[in-house]
């Protein structure tokens, strides 16, 4: 009678929970994003290619596996970037822990010593006036391939240059401004949008624009709406509106100073 019943051993209540793990991870970093109904339409044309040969339907079975054995390669393309955002995630990670502390060079330098006090003062500035900005401060990114898609500046900080790049009339208020170990690096840089579906509609380029570039790099973006001067804070791919009397201390508590 006992082998009438499924074999379950203690190996395979682990390897299901790992399973689970890794579809719930996947589901996390996909929530929102075009690639969720792809990956959904992947799933079910597995789990079908599955039943099918079960049932040992062999004409289905060799369709469903021919597609499914090429579809391994379709699925890095498709979600390219997606599996970056995790490897980032990984690293990112990794450079946090032990491995970074054994191996100094693998932590990049932060903008420890960044002037917070006239980076602070030309964002209040700007959102009183409503003037539109958008501003990258790196962590552990350099962020090297988005500053060549800009203008070098090299500049140190100060308010009044902050609020002049971005004054609507100046050759280089369109585009994202660099902050790097406590220098302007560059401005009119161009970001990549984010691809989320889920984003609210009153949020325009530069929050969208913001939101995109956290999402693949360990940086702060701090964004002043042209529309309502509110001023919002992105990491990690997440946006939060910040008050001004609040903007010093929320700097420095994602830069660790």
């Amino acid at each position: 009678m006992i082998d009438l019943f499924i074999q379950i051993r203690v190996f395979d209540i682990i390897d299901i929970f790992f399973v689970a793990l890794v579809f719930f991870g996947l589901y996390r970093l996909l929530k929102g994003t075009s690639a969720m109904s792809i990956f959904i339409g992947i799933v079910a044309i597995f789990v079908i290619w599955q039943l099918v040969k079960a049932l040992q339907m062999e004409m289905l079975t060799a369709i469903l596996g021919a597609f499914v054995s090429v579809g391994f390669i379709a699925l890095i393309i498709i979600f390219q970037p997606e599996i970056r955002r995790f490897l980032f995630t990984i690293g990112a990670q990794a450079q946090e822990g032990k491995l970074a502390q054994r191996f100094k060079f693998l932590k990049v330098r932060s903008n420890v010593d960044l002037n917070i006090d006239a980076l602070t003062k030309a964002c209040i500035n700007m959102s009183e006036i409503k003037q539109g900005a958008l501003i990258l401060l790196t962590r552990k990114n350099n962020l090297d391939d988005i500053v060549t898609t800009g203008v070098t500046v090299n500049a140190d900080i100060s308010n009044p240059l902050i609020e002049n790049i971005f004054f609507k009339n100046s050759p280089l208020h369109d585009g994202a401004m660099i902050i790097r170990h406590n220098r302007i690096t560059a401005a009119r840089c161009i970001l990549p949008v984010t691809q989320k579906t889920n984003i609210p509609g009153h949020y325009g380029l530069r929050h969208r624009a913001a939101i995109g570039v956290t999402e693949d790099n360990d940086c702060i973006a701090l964004v002043v709406s042209e529309e309502t001067g509110s001023i919002s804070m992105v990491t990690g791919g997440e946006i939060q509106t910040v008050k001004a009397s609040e903007l010093k201390e929320m700097i420095e508590k994602e830069l660790k100073v």
